[in-house]
This record gives structure tokens, sequence and C-alpha cells, in this order.
């Protein structure tokens, strides 16, 4: 896992929350959205989404799950 990606996916997820919900309030569903784009971008960077499959295991579930983290915390200090 590159933290650079995941720091990039977190932030990445939490403007994306902001273009989906409207708004750049703090709130528990913006919150929501912000860790799901952020754990999908994660996916997506990690190459899993695109077949690569259980070989990236090790790789996607960390960055996913940093990601994610790391989206909503941005979400909550905005």
């Amino acid at each position: 896992m590159n933290i650079n990606k995941a720091i990039a996916c977190g932030l990445a997820g939490n403007e994306l929350s902001k273009q989906i919900t409207g708004t750049s309030e703090v709130s528990v569903s913006r919150t929501a959205v912000a860790t799901g784009s952020g754990v999908a971008l994660g996916i997506i960077m990690s190459g899993a989404a695109i077949g690569v499959g259980v070989v990236t295991s090790p790789v996607t579930v960390p960055l996913a799950v940093s990601s994610g983290l790391l989206a909503g915390i941005a979400s909550l200090c905005d």
C-alpha cells in the first residue's frame, strides 16, 4: 500500500461526496457517501476493479480501507 495513493483517494472521495450530495456541510449522509467513494476509488486505484483479482488483495484491502477512512475523516473536517 502506498500512503500517497491512500491520501489522494481519500481526499478525492471527499470531493466526490460534495458533488454527489450537492453540499459541503458536515453530515452523516455526506460522511457515508465520502467513505463509500473513498473505498471505491481505493479499489479502482489498486487495480482490483479491472480483474486482476485475488492476487492484489493484500494491496487492495488496506488501500480501500485507508482511503475510505481518510475520506470519512476529511468529510468531518470541512
